[in-house]
């Protein structure tokens, strides 16, 4: 409770509509200090409001590939550092990242923002970025199975933690794991196919008013 600087000065018994209201400091009798008073506590209140709110942040997941897989994790373990509540949905393709075995490809296909570099060799030739042909990508048998190992080669020697630690890491920091029933159901996939550690299974419907009380909400 506020203490005003103002306060009735009538006793007990009496009526307080014919006693008037005194300011109990003498300095206090405008309405220019009442307003400056009242803006003092306000910004306090607002202050300590500020430090006791903890961030939520909200990530829907739908992307399964290697390189999709590493935004939302890294996100969610940095965000639960910083002591944030985490939840991710993960829906269609994103349920590929819950599942017990990780088996993530990758496809360059497309994707001419992703570097062609070897992953070996000497730092000239690990520099070069190889501009292959979406052409000749697509007619080479088991292109896209050496592009997922060079890159896991490449963040291995970068020192970048794997999918799974990084899963096992938002876990431990309790970032809360939904799984997107429906697309369970869609896809014909059991339960038994996906990690322990699963919050819930439920539909967006559930999940949606996660993502509106977040601070933050991310789709990927």
């Amino acid at each position: 409770m506020i203490d005003s600087p103002f306060h009735n000065t009538a006793s007990q018994g009496e009526n307080p509509m014919a006693t008037a209201v005194q300011p109990l400091y003498p300095e206090a009798d405008t309405r220019h200090q009442f307003n400056d008073w009242f803006r003092e506590e306000f910004d306090k209140l607002m202050e300590e409001r500020r430090q006791a709110h903890v961030p939520k942040l909200a990530i829907i997941a739908t992307q399964g590939n290697l390189d999709s897989a590493y935004p939302p994790f890294i996100l969610s373990s940095t965000a639960a550092a910083l002591g944030w509540e985490v939840s991710i949905f993960f829906t269609f393709y994103g349920l590929e990242l819950l599942r017990k075995e990780l088996d993530l490809g990758i496809s360059p296909l497309g994707n001419p923002a992703m570097p062609m570099r070897m992953p070996f060799g000497p730092e000239w030739f690990q520099a070069v970025n190889w501009k292959i042909p979406n052409a000749v990508k697509s007619t080479i048998p088991g292109f896209e199975a050496m592009a997922a190992a060079m890159m896991n080669r490449t963040l291995k020697n970068k020192g970048v933690a794997s999918v799974a630690d990084l899963r096992a890491l938002c876990l431990e920091a309790e970032v809360k794991f939904s799984a997107c029933q429906m697309t369970v159901d869609l896809f014909g996939y059991r339960r038994e196919e996906f990690m322990e550690g699963v919050h819930e299974w439920v539909g967006a419907t559930s999940f949606l008013p996660v993502a509106a009380e977040a601070d933050v909400t991310l789709f990927m």
